[in-house]
């Protein structure tokens, strides 16, 4: 079973823009791809939209372009034409259109230079980046809606280490990534966010949604013990092929 024509350069902008992702999506059975691979190149475009260019105004129209699209389906209407937003809105609710749509709003951070007002800001840009996408991955997976805080705790984990491998770039584009970047402030974000983890009690049909935590809590071990990877971009590969295939064949994430 092949995956749908429409589905095609969705996958393709998966592969090239997001890798990880990329893979556990591989590793989903071919129906999970068909949702995963729409929300994951939705996530790519929204991502890089603020960094494709430095001018501000620019930066924003693109991610109002997406607003605009989403509530395009929030509201039934017709869908702007995109490889994208085609495939995306057979999918979407209007309910998780209108969350989608935060993650856009959140997405705003990235254009400036400011750094988070406090540590609920920046909780609050994890939540509403890598935990929206994740719980809509897994509600539409079949996830049941008793499980969506456990799923956002997940998501935000996994988004907060993304994050953290990122501070050095981030730094180098004269960003302040961190509200408390010293090694202590750093130790104790990744042990409130490993705290904070709740395993999700899911039908396999939306364990997919969840391989892109894989190995989480081994890399928020890693910066609780030795805050010191962070600057040093050292914090432990995301997604080795041992954990991503042991939980594909098991069907239980390694978290």
């Amino acid at each position: 079973m092949s995956l749908p024509d429409s589905i095609v350069p969705c996958a393709r902008l998966v592969e090239q823009g997001d890798p990880d992702r990329f893979r556990t999506a591989m590793a989903s059975p071919v129906a999970a791809r068909a949702v995963l691979f729409p929300l994951y190149a939705f996530n790519v475009e929204v991502a890089r939209a603020p960094w494709v260019t430095q001018e501000v105004m620019i930066a924003e129209m693109r991610l109002q372009w997406w607003r605009d699209a989403l509530e395009e389906v929030r509201e039934g209407r017709d869908v702007r034409k995109h490889e994208v937003t085609t495939p995306l809105a057979a999918l979407l609710s209007p309910d998780l259109a209108a969350m989608l749509d935060q993650t856009v709003a959140a997405r705003r951070w990235d254009i400036y230079r400011d750094p988070f007002e406090d540590q609920a800001h920046m909780d609050a840009y994890l939540d509403q980046t890598a935990g929206h996408l994740m719980w809509a991955a897994a509600s539409l997976l079949g996830a049941p809606a008793d499980q969506e805080q456990a799923v956002r705790s997940v998501g935000q984990a996994a988004g907060l280490v993304a994050f953290l491998r990122a501070v050095p770039l981030l730094e180098a584009a004269k960003r302040v990534p961190l509200v408390d970047g010293t090694p202590d402030g750093i130790a104790a974000l990744a042990r409130a966010a490993r705290s904070r983890i709740t395993r999700p009690d899911l039908p396999r049909s939306a364990l997919p949604a969840l391989l892109p935590a894989v190995g989480t809590r081994a890399a928020l071990d890693q910066v609780i013990r030795n805050p010191h990877v962070v600057a040093d971009g050292a914090i432990f590969p995301p997604l080795t092929a041992w954990r991503l295939g042991q939980s594909a064949l098991t069907g239980r994430a390694a978290i």
